[in-house]
């Protein structure tokens, strides 16, 4: 079975590559492509493959731009770490999907999956109707968050919260005033709960609003520093890993 690989990311696209060769190595990786542009001329190209791999975040834009430029005839899982609904989509609509890191037991399931699905819908038309889903049920986000401030409850609206950290253990909301309010949730909660189009989790002690980010400093072996106002106790480190999520992020 030959396959195509859609990921900017070398390393993930080498680590995939290994994971198919290890649950078959029958399988077959044609191309690997790390451009929408790329893809697009390959597609409009090339169909002997039978199974397309598509992180969602690429060098030049969304991968969903695939699929208005060419026509894509073979089943396609997702890599991503895209919002829950857009998930429900993928599921509904039988394109299959996988959360980053990859597992290899969920890899060989969702390749166990295609062996044994009957795909008679054009993988276009199911990313029509995925589009049309993930248009009719938004997601809802926090918008702000009751504090205490002495002995008074107060709404903290999150326009107002520069970033999100863990202090001692403690996790914080910093005002762009500098004010700190103790949050009585969980990173992850939180993180769940606000919208990735204006917060980005850097690390596993920052959450930060875009509106915050001064600049992006470049630091060794591929990692940033991510400058923001005010300014925190601690150098924001932004690995090397998801140092191209953040860049794509603020694109």
């Amino acid at each position: 079975m030959k396959v195509v690989i859609i990921e900017d990311e070398k390393a993930a696209a080498e680590n995939l590559k290994f994971l198919l060769s290890e649950i078959d190595p029958s399988i077959q990786v044609d191309k690997i492509i790390d451009t929408v542009s790329g893809a697009v001329d390959y597609f409009s190209k090339t169909s002997t493959f039978e199974l397309a791999f598509f992180d969602i975040h690429l060098a030049d834009g969304n991968s969903f731009e695939i699929f208005e430029k060419a026509e894509i005839r073979v089943p396609v899982i997702f890599t991503t770490a895209y919002d829950e609904y857009a998930l429900k989509a993928f599921k509904v609509n039988s394109i299959d999907y996988l959360l980053k890191p990859i597992d290899e037991d969920e890899l060989k399931e969702a390749i166990e999956r295609f062996k044994s699905t009957n795909q008679n819908v054009p993988v276009n038309e199911q990313f029509n109707k995925m589009l049309q889903m993930l248009n009719t049920e938004k997601k809802t986000y926090k918008t702000t968050y009751l504090v205490q401030q002495r002995d008074t409850l107060i709404p903290l609206n999150v326009d107002d919260i520069a970033y999100f950290i863990i202090d001692a253990g403690i996790v914080k909301a910093i005002s762009f005033d500098t004010k700190s309010y103790i949050i009585d949730e969980k990173l992850e909660d939180i993180e769940e709960a606000l919208n990735p189009n204006h917060f980005f989790r850097a690390n596993r002690q920052f959450i930060v609003q875009r509106k915050a980010i001064k600049n992006l400093q470049l630091y060794f072996n591929g990692k940033l520093i991510l400058n923001v106002q005010p300014k925190p106790n601690e150098q924001i480190v932004v690995s090397k890993a998801k140092a191209p999520q953040l860049k794509n992020w603020m694109n």
